[in-house]
């Protein structure tokens, strides 16, 4: 088990450049499947969720999966792994998405049944209702799903929520149908678009990528293609948490600032200036900020991926804010751990309550989810004396070199390895 101990920061030094989305490189990585041929994917971060990806992919019918720094080169085989094994899907919560590239190359796949995770159950109905409307055969028992087909069918299916997990699988395997499908009420995160660009140069033609309604004209054969994901906006949002609590100017390069909208306009609210440039943002703190009300939505709503990182803000803020969280059921996760630090929150249901004070205090506190465990190490650099965070497993999953990048710009963090 490893941990950070983390002292509060006065002053922040430099800027910070933003890797790779996690979250859009995970379902490009899994597209990659539908060719034959090798495909290059530029700018995919180094973690632990997008190494079980290629090794999903590896047993699930990839013939050759090399890595170049940030960059993949991908060779899919012939042939499919017919089974995901247990153990390596229940390490990545996205192992759903390996269905549709499977289930349109191959005919077949049989994968565990995902869990709840400890922020909310993720129902996979909804990926289950698209792909029997495209006319697979599924059977569901022992903790497995199994779902079968001689050839997938084109369709119109309407998603009863925009679930991102679910407009990423069905777009995936739509690609490789030949004829039109269409997904209504789809997810429009960035994300979305990122995928839709990948499989255009595939040979997919697909339109209405980033709005609510998606056509996907696929193809009986795709070819490979090259591709860099897009930047991390949630990586972004936490390194401006980071500088509006330490109360010092941080510039964060490579980021697309019209992705971080919903983010910087509760940034200004609280007091906090943002300068846009083209591919950076400038944080200009102030040396009070005042409490916010959030409501997380789907894109272009606040995120989720943000409400825990803010939390922590709003825990030092002036007044009183309002968090409710509309996403998942459980993710208010990280308010015992805040508590312990002294922070004034109270919870009904989904909703939060947050009297900010002047000051928190450090503590010993345990990440027990990925935005939780980012919430926690702002939070951390707002208190008095040290804090230690132990599980940082969680937080490595989604932030790429965050000890370094953390201590380039001057935090006091060490990690340490029992």
């Amino acid at each position: 088990m490893s941990y950070y101990t983390i002292s509060p920061c006065f002053k922040l030094d430099g800027e910070v450049s933003i890797s790779g989305s996690k979250n859009a490189a995970l379902p490009i990585i899994a597209a990659s499947l539908l060719s034959g041929e090798t495909s290059v994917i530029h700018n995919v971060p180094l973690l632990s969720d997008t190494a079980n990806m290629c090794s999903l992919l590896k047993c699930s019918g990839a013939e050759n999966i090399r890595r170049d720094g940030n960059t993949l080169y991908i060779t899919p085989g012939e042939k499919s792994g017919g089974t995901i094994p247990l153990e390596l899907a229940t390490k990545l919560r996205a192992s759903f998405l390996i269905i549709g590239p499977m289930l349109a190359r191959y005919g077949k796949v049989k994968i565990p049944l995902p869990g709840g995770c400890q922020i909310g159950a993720r129902p996979i109905d909804l990926h289950l209702k698209g792909f029997s409307a495209m006319g697979a055969k599924i059977k569901q028992g022992h903790g497995y799903v199994e779902l079968k087909c001689d050839r997938l069918q084109p369709a119109k299916i309407y998603l009863d929520f925009p679930s991102v997990g679910a407009t990423e699988n069905l777009m995936i395997a739509a690609s490789l149908i030949n004829g039109e499908s269409i997904i209504e009420n789809a997810a429009t995160e960035p994300e979305i678009t990122n995928l839709a660009e990948y499989l255009h140069k595939m040979g997919a033609e697909i339109e209405g990528a980033g709005t609510d309604t998606i056509k996907i004209n696929g193809r009986k054969v795709l070819k490979s293609a090259e591709h860099t994901i897009i930047p991390d906006r949630i990586e972004a949002g936490t390194f401006m948490a980071i500088s509006a609590i330490c109360k010092c100017r941080l510039k964060i390069n490579n980021v697309i600032p019209d992705h971080l909208k919903p983010i910087i306009a509760k940034l200004k609210e609280m007091g906090i200036n943002v300068n846009e440039n083209d591919k950076s943002i400038e944080v200009i703190p102030c040396e009070k900020f005042k409490a916010v009300d959030i409501k997380t939505l789907p894109y272009p709503g606040f995120p989720t991926d943000m409400q825990a990182q803010f939390m922590s803000l709003m825990s030092v803020s002036e007044g009183t804010g309002v968090v409710i969280e509309t996403i998942f059921e459980n993710r208010f996760m990280q308010v015992p751990e805040l508590l312990r630090m002294g922070a004034n929150i109270k919870i009904d249901g989904r909703t939060a309550i947050v009297d900010g004070t002047k000051r928190l205090s450090g503590a010993k506190v345990h990440a027990t989810d990925l935005r939780a465990g980012a919430a926690l190490v702002i939070a951390a650099l707002g208190a008095q004396g040290e804090t230690e965070i132990d599980d940082i497993e969680h937080i490595e999953r989604g932030y790429e070199n965050f000890e370094k990048k953390l201590s380039k710009i001057g935090i006091n963090i060490k990690k340490f390895t029992n």
